[in-house]
């Protein structure tokens, strides 16, 4: 088997095994900050990575009809590389060399009229199709390893579905295709001067459509919280035929079909393209880096803003803990983050009331690098803008699902799990989540690990708490037994969120992981008993991403994934 990455695929190759692309490495610099934490928290040496000679895969159980054999590929890296998602528990199965199973076929579509094709063969061969746009997924919402009966598991990566269609400048919006990366699509808008804004943490590796099925996350900490906010119109491929949604600004005409569409997961069909609501480049930023005591201060100054309608774009609070690891605190202070901007005005009078409110609570803040901020066009000021604490914290938030790489060879588990909840609540979930995760931590690994928490979105009813891990996992190389510790802290981390009021996802999405202790405790049952209706009208034969968000009866499909006993 040949250890050469082979692929139908367009883009850049991707690590098979882990984040980014394969040839991308961390500098010295990293390198020796991580050699400290894999020291304390007692790692050891790495194991190897794995290669694609490492793995026997099985032969393909379906073949594709003629008409599609130029689009379809079975070579072991896509096959590999299309099998699992991103999350730690993917790159410890991988680096185990053993992957639970493995797509029979990826399929590379250039068109709808391919994709319906697709989703012909695959009814006629009994075949499961999972919808695969960055393959960033954290929560097991790609993986080949599905419940159910079914004769075969494609994979069909929208890569090539990557375009940006058209361009309404009166009203600001932009038809765009769902496999567009984030930067093939903000490259496209440019010349317009235009941007979508949405910047996950994948914003490098993730695709509109997949933005759109798992109702990511991005940019604004404030108001356009979500991907929900930018979508204008829908257009879904389902096993049924086409689902288009009218385009328009708002709609009280009943239950909205886009909002069943958004979320979806993959369940019902493929995001084909969508008219998304973009705006003008920003040209004007303010920021600030604002220092408190402990959270328990910086908290009300947090929801003072969020309730004051100044909508910062970023407004991320990180305690003490979280501005230590990030290189952006000594241990002994919160930070917060804060940030403005806009394509239209100055931002002065904005930031200015945000800091009255931040001092009202007792925080502090350089006053001279705040005057920097406050700029127009000028690049050197712009450079300013991304400079201090918030310059710091921001590379190291591109830069940390890289770290991964490094650490989980090395026996260190490294993760994150988010949430929401209101602030009535916030002080007593801050400390129970803390409290079960340590418990968890401890009970898993018989050692202490390191813990902390930041805000990635605030609202005027309450933030959403973005916790990081790290712990040992094994000083011994055996990655099984690290796989069997971080499955332990991850159903404590679900109890304990969905325990305490809080929602199991803010924005990673439900998949296979987040179900068991989770979204099925959220979520009423008569209403995924509606939604599994819907889906069984749109996909007869429950060939959509099987396991995820609801089970397929008509498969005999029980829920699944790598949490389950």
């Amino acid at each position: 088997m040949s250890a050469s990455p082979a692929t139908l695929g367009h883009r850049r190759v991707l690590r098979f095994w882990g984040w980014g692309y394969a040839d991308e490495v961390l500098d010295a610099a990293e390198e020796t900050r991580l050699a400290d934490l894999v020291s304390l928290l007692g790692g050891g040496s790495p194991v190897a990575a794995p290669t694609l000679a490492d793995f026997t895969l099985p032969a393909p159980r379906i073949t594709p009809p003629a008409p599609l054999q130029a689009i379809c590929s079975a070579s072991p890296y896509d096959r590999l590389s299309h099998a699992l998602g991103k999350s730690l528990a993917d790159s410890l199965r991988l680096l185990h060399r053993t992957v639970p199973a493995v797509p029979d076929q990826v399929v590379f579509p250039h068109s709808e009229g391919q994709l319906e094709a697709v989703l012909d063969w695959a009814s006629s061969v009994r075949a499961a199709v999972i919808p695969f746009g960055g393959g960033t997924s954290v929560c097991g919402g790609v993986e080949a390893d599905i419940p159910g009966d079914y004769d075969g598991v494609l994979s069909v990566d929208l890569q090539y579905m990557n375009r940006v269609l058209d361009v309404d400048r009166s009203s600001r919006a932009a038809l765009i295709e769902g496999g567009a990366l984030g930067p093939e699509l903000e490259a496209a808008l440019k010349p317009a001067g235009l941007t979508l804004r949405h910047f996950p943490q994948s914003f490098q590796f993730s695709t509109l459509g997949g933005w759109i099925a798992t109702r990511a996350g991005g940019h604004y900490a404030t108001q356009y919280t979500h991907i929900d906010d930018f979508v204008e119109n829908l257009r879904m491929l389902t096993p049924r035929g086409v689902l288009e949604t009218r385009r328009l600004p708002g709609s009280g005409a009943g239950p909205s079909p886009d909002r069943m569409l958004i979320g979806s997961e993959g369940t019902l069909g493929f995001i084909t393209r969508a008219w998304m609501r973009v705006q003008d480049r920003p040209r004007y930023r303010a920021s600030a880096s604002v220092h408190f005591p402990d959270m328990a201060r910086a908290t009300p100054a947090v929801r003072a803003v969020s309730q004051a309608a100044l909508f910062p774009s970023n407004c991320r609070l990180l305690d003490p803990a979280e501005a230590l690891l990030n290189g952006v605190g000594d241990g002994t202070t919160a930070l917060l983050v804060l940030a403005f901007e806009s394509a239209d005005h100055p931002l002065d009078a904005w930031l200015a009331r945000a800091l009255e409110l931040m001092a009202d609570h007792g925080g502090r803040w350089d006053a001279e690098a705040v005057q920097r901020s406050l700029h127009g066009q000028d690049d050197s000021a712009a450079a300013e803008h991304r400079q201090g604490a918030a310059g710091t914290w921001r590379d190291q938030f591109l830069r940390a699902p890289y770290y991964r790489n490094y650490l989980t060879p090395r026996g260190v588990m490294a993760d994150t799990f988010e949430t929401a909840i209101t602030w009535d609540r916030f002080d007593a979930f801050y400390t129970g989540v803390r409290a079960a995760l340590e418990r968890a931590i401890r009970e898993a690994t018989g050692a202490d690990g390191l813990l902390s928490c930041r805000f990635t979105h605030v609202y005027p009813d309450g933030p959403a708490p973005y916790f990081t891990f790290y712990a040992r996992g094994t000083d011994r190389g055996d990655m099984q037994a690290m796989l069997d510790r971080w499955r332990h802290i991850k159903r404590a981390a679900n109890a304990a969120v969905t325990g305490l009021g809080g929602t199991v996802t803010h924005h990673h999405a439900v998949g296979r992981d987040h179900r068991p202790a989770g979204y099925d405790e959220q979520v009423p049952a008569l209403f995924r008993e509606a939604f599994a209706g819907a889906r069984a009208v749109l996909d007869p034969q429950g060939m959509m991403n099987p396991g995820v968000l609801v089970d397929t009866p008509s498969r005999g499909a029980v829920a699944g994934g790598v949490l389950s006993d």
